[in-house]
């Protein structure tokens, strides 16, 4: 059964719907240069199953490297919402904290994914 988890940044400017079929799948942390800066726990949906249902003039994308992935953040409050992944560019990764009434602490120990290990240059 399909669950829709509603999320939000901080200032709610930006808000966001992710289609879940099994409950939050995958959730994790990441080892790269910029996921280990930000810490949040993650989960991954199909890139057709997240879509922004608000505030999408206050996103902002950051890419580097090989621009494969697009990391999004609100603009006014600073808090990264979702963004594409470079590993399995068919899937977006968002953050959990995100998501009303969840405690991303309730996966800690969240397992850490391996980005840090991924080539440099595609």
């Amino acid at each position: 059964m399909t669950k829709v988890a509603k999320g939000s940044c901080h200032c709610g400017s930006v808000t966001f719907e992710a289609e879940l079929e099994d409950g939050f799948e995958n959730v994790r942390h990441c080892d790269c240069s910029l996921c280990k800066r930000k810490g949040a726990y993650v989960a991954s949906v199909p890139v057709g199953k997240l879509k922004v249902t608000s505030g999408e003039e206050y996103l902002s994308l950051y890419q580097w490297n090989t621009g494969v992935a697009k990391h999004y953040f609100c603009k006014k409050c600073g808090i990264y919402t979702h963004h594409q992944r470079r590993s399995n560019p068919n899937e977006m990764g968002f953050n959990i904290g995100c998501i009303e009434g969840v405690n991303p602490f309730d996966w800690s120990p969240a397992p850490v994914g391996t980005g840090s290990k991924l080539s440099l240059i595609d």
